[in-house]
């Protein structure tokens, strides 16, 4: 797996623009089954979403580490949607050991390296399941509209699990057009618990390390 050279082929796509000709095209009412990696990050996603999908929220995140953190965003999930009514939830087993599979080896690559790319290679596979298993006319993620989440390797791989299952994968990057700054608008409005790390212990690791840079740099 040639991850850089996969990189620069795609950095030319326009995949906000791709998203774009869906909604225009899209039968309204059509299934989505849109992955989501928590509350925050769907918010911004389902309000553009909503007005054609009926969408069905999955909450699929082995790479959160800790059990506590994990059910305390399914559970923030849940409440955001139970308020909106924007989509309905489907839920499944945590699955982490199957993280913890993947990270052998990689230990030590550095955040938005290999390890990142199999962790949505392993979420998005199993939504693609999952949509193609219910029925789903198209399935997506919520990843995209993080600045820290690779876009062009998100679609990359959703691409491919589509074309493995034979479901339509919503192409999106849902970054742009103010996405992320929505989101922040979204949570604030409905109280949502927000996290400074994507789940894993990796992504922790390096969350407070940082932290504690800044404090020494501040005392």
């Amino acid at each position: 797996m040639e991850i850089c050279a996969s990189e620069k082929r795609l950095m030319t796509t326009n995949y906000d623009k791709k998203l774009q000709e869906i909604l225009h095209t899209a039968k309204k009412g059509t299934r989505l089954l849109l992955h989501s990696c928590c509350a925050p990050c769907s918010s911004a996603c389902l309000e553009r979403l909503k007005e054609i999908f009926e969408i069905t929220v999955f909450y699929y995140n082995p790479n959160i580490d800790e059990k506590e953190e994990y059910e305390k965003r399914k559970a923030e999930q849940m409440r955001f949607l139970e308020q909106t009514g924007w989509a309905s939830f489907l839920d499944c087993d945590h699955e982490a050991e199957k993280f913890h599979g993947l990270c052998k080896g990689l230990e030590n690559e550095p955040e938005r390296g290999k390890r990142c790319y199999l962790c949505y290679e392993l979420r998005l596979q199993k939504t693609a399941d999952v949509a193609k298993e219910h029925g789903f006319e198209y399935f997506g993620t919520t990843l995209s509209l993080s600045p820290y989440k690779n876009a062009e390797w998100l679609n990359e791989i959703g691409e491919k699990q589509g074309g493995r299952v034979g479901v339509n994968y919503l192409f999106s990057d849902f970054k742009k057009q103010g996405g992320y700054p929505r989101s922040l608008e979204l949570s604030k409005e409905y109280g949502l618990y927000r996290q400074d790390f994507c789940g894993c212990k990796f992504s922790k690791a390096e969350t407070e390390k940082k932290r504690a840079i800044k404090a020494q740099e501040n005392p």
